[in-house]
């Protein structure tokens, strides 16, 4: 029999346990959510609950910490937590595997290719030769965006006629910075900081995906519950999309809320801080539901360069993959 727990602990990924599954304690439902602390995620989730905006919305929020993504995803996968946050690209395969999972967005926050402030370059094409970083792998989402929109706008094969270096955000950020690499593509935060330090954007992943007919305002990463939390605790999925939007109201117009946060965004300098809160404000959504074609379309560019590696055997979008307050 598959043992999770094993399994993990022989891949170096912690589960969180917990006593029961989704409870009411005294009138006040709890919700489990797991997440690695010290991403960008937990600014929002900790103006949630120091502001009481869980208890406003029905429940009582727990934040537990995690090593990385794929130790949240085993997590929720098993049971042990009742949301974490991720793609919505993750969510509509594990969709199309037979898996009942629902995306509720958070942030339509995409990175960008960031050129040192001396480079020459003025388009994609200037980087044929050069050395390009990038944060995560050969499939991350960003770069076969940007892979799509070369081709397009130039028809220059960026992955053929330059050389990258693949590595953790953290490395990339200091590699680019130290003046190693001809161009950096980063996670936003990450490009937040490089730009504060001097660097400056060629193209965002933004405006190459508005030029390939794509809608930036497609939010990417999000909340994930289980389908059936929403069934039996519709009130909960409800409550949770409701407290997020409560916390993006206060960060985008409170600048106390930021000082509060300020600890824990680690920004070395003001000009790191200012660039991460205007970052943050940039990627929040506008309410109403997800366009599940412009979604259909952005799958459609993943899986011709992604291919399985990224999306499966998925050949269209599933339905049922984004939350509509509605449900």
């Amino acid at each position: 029999m598959f043992d999770l727990r094993k399994w993990a602990a022989a891949c170096g990924l912690a589960l969180i346990t917990s006593q029961s599954p989704l409870a009411a304690q005294a009138e006040e439902a709890v919700l489990r959510l797991a997440t690695q602390t010290s991403g960008t995620v937990n600014w929002e989730l900790s103006t949630i609950t120091s502001n009481g905006l869980d208890k406003a919305n029905g429940f009582s929020l727990q934040v537990q910490d995690v090593a990385a993504g794929p130790a949240a995803q085993i997590a929720f996968q098993g049971g042990e937590v009742d949301a974490i946050v991720s793609d919505w690209l993750w969510v509509a395969r594990q969709r199309s595997e037979g898996k009942d999972f629902l995306f509720i967005p958070y942030s339509t926050a995409v990175g960008a290719l960031y050129v040192p402030k001396d480079s020459k370059a003025g388009t994609l094409a200037d980087l044929k030769g050069g050395k390009i970083g990038i944060a995560g792998g050969p499939v991350d989402k960003s770069w076969l965006i940007l892979r799509a929109y070369a081709k397009q706008a130039y028809g220059f094969d960026l992955a053929g006629e330059t050389e990258q270096v693949f590595g953790a955000p953290p490395l990339i950020f200091q590699t680019a910075m130290d003046g190693q690499l001809n161009g950096a593509i980063n996670f936003w935060h990450f490009g937040a900081k490089m730009e504060a330090g001097g660097m400056r954007p060629l193209v965002t992943v933004a405006q190459a995906g508005e030029a390939m007919g794509l809608d930036p305002a497609t939010p990417l990463l999000g909340y994930v519950v289980h389908g059936e939390m929403l069934r039996d605790h519709p009130e909960l999925v409800a409550g949770l999309a409701k407290a997020s939007r409560a916390a993006k109201d206060v960060l985008k117009s409170d600048d106390a809320a930021w000082e509060a946060l300020r600890p824990q965004m680690n920004a070395k300098t003001d000009a790191q801080f200012a660039a991460l809160k205007a970052g943050f404000r940039a990627g929040i959504p506008a309410q109403g539901p997800v366009d599940e074609a412009a979604a259909a379309k952005m799958l459609e560019i993943m899986a011709t360069l992604g291919g399985e590696e990224l999306v499966g055997k998925m050949q269209a979008l599933p339905s049922g993959v984004f939350y509509a307050p509605a449900s």
